[in-house]
């Protein structure tokens, strides 16, 4: 990253974070010259890069402004749940009801789970597998079974190393996706009647993973910024023995929340004081607004405990359904329920998202991709502020593209749902993402999606609506 390319960053974090306000002033050029130490050249180009991203504007004869970014609106505080205790799970009707009604090209889709299909070079990546396939060695089908095609494990563990920490070749296993990756680990350490321990919100599809396997899950609260309290785990841990753990400690779904490193590396001595194995969902760690990706807690496990999950999804080629596991010492147990289950992912498509990395050009995408999500954050959050009710509360995440809202008080989440989606606008009610059916005041919005009128106008209806379901 060039000097003005990292200065522009600070910049804009301290603008996304709220510590520059809209219409603050921001220093002069001699100014930021002499107290970032570098030369008035890397200011300008600074302050220009920021300027064509929208985030300050200049006004003649007085300097830089910020334009946009902040929000007057209370962050979101730490939702209170009760002590952990063992809980089935019954949210799978639910969720199908929830995400049926979404699949409708024309509802606007602020409940989705993904981000638009538009932010991907399909086009490059198409003429890439066109190519693979011209000249895909016929052995190849049978040479790419579980683990998976070896240049693809081989540019995983790449960009593993360049995130500062190593995986073996060995230890990568390929799937169909993420959420696969995630199944596969948990039948590779749970049995039916065993409990997971998972954070309090989660990912639905954690909960339904769980419901289906015949487990029982153990909530513990989640904070809005720093992710799953240590504490409670630590109790929950001691008091119910579980078979793993469930958590995504970079921008979590719903919440957005970041654990910080210092807190991961606590998390990965705390379970390996049990020899409590983590699943490790790290879907959205690429999309950090940040000047580096974040650590996973695989980056500090030193036990093969941390089954780190990931995928090329939400990132680069969505509808690829191509995932891995770094599995650590769980990987042979791992390829061999891959092979009796579904085998193998599609050999032309590994080979295509191999052979694309090999090209470079991966990390420039992301760098425009995460420009996008940060620019269309902004603008999610400038317009909730102007037009929802008081009482309205949201985080601020670092990355990722949710954003995760407390209502006001007694608003009705699947009521109001229900309502929106009679309009042609989808959202996410916060009780279909905790077994428990909590958080009756909350939904989660997706802004992964181009800023549109359309968009915009959906946000007005749901401010116009909110007050028509508060009981």
């Amino acid at each position: 990253m060039k000097k003005y390319e990292k200065l522009a960053e600070e910049i804009a974090e301290s603008i996304r974070t709220g510590v520059l306000r809209k219409g603050d002033k921001l220093p002069s050029v001699r100014q930021a010259s002499a107290s970032h130490a570098v030369n008035a050249s890397t200011v300008f180009e600074a302050y220009y890069l920021l300027e064509a991203r929208g985030l300050i504007t200049v006004k003649e004869r007085s300097g830089y402004y910020v334009s946009g970014g902040s929000s007057t609106l209370p962050e979101l505080a730490a939702h209170p749940v009760a002590h952990p205790y063992l809980t089935p799970v019954d949210v799978s009707e639910l969720v199908f009801d929830i995400l049926g009604a979404t699949r409708n090209r024309t509802v606007v889709p602020l409940g989705s789970a993904f981000p638009s299909p538009l932010l991907f070079p399909l086009k490059k990546l198409g003429r890439t597998m066109a190519s693979i396939a011209q000249h895909m060695d016929p052995w190849s089908s049978v040479r790419d079974l579980s683990p998976g095609d070896e240049n693809l494990r081989r540019q995983i563990a790449v960009r593993y190393m360049i995130d500062g920490f190593s995986v073996p070749t060995d230890d990568i296993v390929i799937t169909n996706g993420a959420l696969e990756a995630l199944n596969l680990c948990l039948a590779a350490v749970s049995k039916p009647g065993d409990s997971i321990l998972i954070e309090c919100p989660t990912f639905y599809a954690a909960l339904q993973a769980i419901e289906r396997n015949g487990l029982n899950a153990i909530e513990i609260p989640s904070h809005p910024k720093t992710g799953v309290n240590l504490d409670a785990m630590a109790a929950a841990l001691d008091q119910h023995k579980p078979a793993a753990c469930w958590l995504m400690t970079n921008f979590q779904n719903p919440l957005g929340s970041l654990m910080p490193e210092d807190k991961k590396q606590a998390l990965v001595a705390l379970l390996q004081r049990y020899q409590v194995p983590l699943i490790e969902d790290d879907v959205y760690g690429e999309l950090y607004f940040g000047q580096q990706r974040p650590k996973p807690a695989k980056a500090f496990d030193t036990e093969g405990l941390v089954m780190h999950c990931s995928s090329f999804s939400k990132c680069l080629a969505p509808g690829y359904r191509v995932g891995w596991v770094a599995a650590g010492r769980f990987a042979k147990t791992i390829e061999r329920i891959k092979l009796t289950t579904t085998l193998a992912a599609p050999a032309p498509v590994q080979q295509t998202l191999a052979a694309y990395l090999a090209m470079g050009g991966y990390d420039r995408h992301l760098r425009a991709l995460r420009h996008t999500l940060l620019m269309q954050q902004i603008r999610f959050i400038e317009t909730i502020e102007q037009v929802f009710p008081a009482g309205t509360q949201l985080t601020r995440p670092a990355g990722g593209y949710f954003l995760w809202l407390k209502l006001p008080e007694g608003t009705d989440a699947l009521s109001l749902h229900q309502h929106c989606l009679e309009l042609g606008i989808s959202i996410a009610p916060g009780p279909m993402f905790s077994a428990q059916r909590q958080f009756s005041e909350y939904i989660r919005l997706n802004y992964g999606h181009e800023w549109t009128s359309e968009i915009e106008q959906a946000l007005h209806t749901l401010a116009r609506l909110i007050p028509e379901h508060i009981r």
